[in-house]
């Protein structure tokens, strides 16, 4: 064949470092995660979150692995919230799950309803959920260590952030 015919659909989860409610304004961070996904071919299908997550229904072009596109995905993103005055990074990891055509409108309508979803459920409820749904096996201590931790100790605020709060800092 002189072409390569591929069409993988895949259910993408992951969340703020630390599981933060940093996410102020999804509808610009999404559309901005669209431009990036359309910038490299991934056919992005639905998108949704809450403050602290996202899930994309997503189809990767066959030339373009997952952990490649998660990596551009998550980095520009990252990068753009940061430029735009947030202290922000994503979780280092993320789960994928495949999407058969059959059930395609149904995860595309639990992704873009993710807000109605955790009126009821937490993100690490749902979380785990999903893994066990699709067969994987996880400790919970070991899937949310990082975000317990980073909790437990928080990221200083940064200048801009101290400003607003009114947290300004003395001059020695």
């Amino acid at each position: 064949m002189s072409h390569a015919y591929s069409r993988n659909h895949l259910q993408v989860v992951f969340a703020v470092k630390g599981r933060r409610n940093l996410i102020k304004d999804p509808d610009k961070l999404w559309a901005y995660m669209r431009g990036i996904a359309r910038n490299y071919q991934i056919d992005l299908e639905a998108i949704g979150g809450t403050a602290n997550h996202v899930h994309i229904l997503l189809a990767l072009p066959p030339k373009l692995s997952l952990s490649d596109a998660m990596r551009v995905v998550k980095a520009n993103s990252s990068k753009w919230m940061n430029e735009n005055g947030h202290r922000f990074a994503w979780q280092e990891g993320y789960a994928a799950f495949s999407v058969s055509v059959s059930n395609l409108e149904q995860v595309a309508a639990y992704v873009r309803n993710q807000p109605e979803h955790h009126k009821h459920r937490t993100f690490e409820e749902e979380f785990l959920a999903l893994l066990r749904k699709h067969g994987i096996e996880a400790d919970p201590a070991q899937v949310f260590a990082e975000g317990a931790a980073l909790r437990a100790h928080p990221l200083p605020q940064s200048s801009s952030q101290r400003s607003r709060a009114g947290l300004t800092q003395m001059s020695p």
